[in-house]
């Protein structure tokens, strides 16, 4: 699997990072705590490098805390980049965005004389605009839960002590890692259209039977043929299209005939995991991101 997608306005947001680099102290890199390497976008790295750097490691209320924690020691490196979990529709979460900023700054002769000025980037629905807007406490960007709503530079005063330059979402030219393009589409951060429902629905099964047995289970009520609780190891043995099938069931999923709907079940599912409904997960972990997504690699 290939994935293409670079439209336009993302070619122009990757002029717009270069011209607007000089202008700003800081950059605010915005990760998918539950993916933190899936959702990076190596090309950001490359036109923002040289300046301090602020990871937002976002939506980590949805996250499995534990990862999340492993995550942010990995990622923080010396005194120019520094990670923190946070939550950008809680205000409280971002309160030490400003003095995180300021403190990367250290050391600069304008630091307490004017405000810091900063850059968001990030891919698209990473929540961006999100995090502007609430440390605005206002409106101040524009924003929704899909990718692709940002698309012109913008310049947001949050607070007297910072000012953020909005930045449209960008992704790479192409995804030929299956793995990291199965990632994003669980996440919500590439459009539907571009994998199937029904493709993100098996992966997203897939990885949770090994990862998070006992949430799959729990949540969508999974038993055997003899109407037990399945075990993770049952589960782990069962085939995703079972699966699918009985969360179509036990939710009263059906067509007329009393067939499983399985596109139904499949965006329930998918809904229910980007929305963090299932629970706290993480697809990948630092130390291995790769862990439970074998059936990837088979499959190519």
């Amino acid at each position: 699997m290939s994935i293409q997608w670079f439209p336009g306005h993302m070619t122009r947001t990757k002029k717009l990072i270069t011209e607007n680099l000089k202008k700003v102290d800081v950059v605010i890199e915005i990760l998918d705590a539950r993916a933190p390497l899936a959702s990076r976008n190596p090309l950001l790295g490359e036109l923002t490098e040289g300046k301090p750097r602020l990871i937002l490691l976002n939506k980590a209320d949805l996250a499995d805390p534990r990862i999340t924690d492993a995550w942010i020691r990995h990622l923080s490196a010396g005194s120019t980049v520094k990670a923190v979990a946070v939550n950008s529709r809680n205000k409280k979460s971002l309160k030490s965005i400003p003095r995180e900023c300021k403190s990367l700054c250290k050391g600069k002769k304008w630091v307490n004389r004017r405000p810091v000025r900063a850059m968001i980037v990030g891919i698209p629905n990473v929540g961006k605009s999100t995090v502007i807007n609430t440390l605005a406490g206002k409106k101040k960007a524009a924003a929704a839960n899909q990718p692709g709503v940002t698309r012109d530079m913008q310049r947001v005063p949050v607070s007297q002590e910072m000012q953020i330059l909005d930045t449209p979402g960008i992704l790479w030219h192409k995804f030929d890692d299956q793995l990291v393009g199965m990632k994003l589409a669980a996440l919500g951060s590439i459009k539907d259209a571009i994998l199937l429902i029904d493709e993100i629905a098996m992966g997203t099964i897939k990885y949770l039977r090994f990862a998070y047995p006992e949430i799959l289970i729990s949540r969508f009520k999974l038993s055997s043929a003899e109407g037990e609780a399945l075990t993770p190891a049952q589960l782990q043995e069962t085939d995703a299209h079972v699966v699918l099938n009985q969360i179509a069931r036990n939710r009263g999923l059906l067509v007329s005939g009393g067939e499983a709907d399985l596109e139904r079940a499949a965006r329930l599912l998918v809904k229910e995991m980007r929305d963090g409904i299932i629970g706290k997960i993480s697809l990948e972990g630092p130390d291995d991101p790769s862990a439970h997504w074998d059936f990837i690699q088979e499959e190519q």
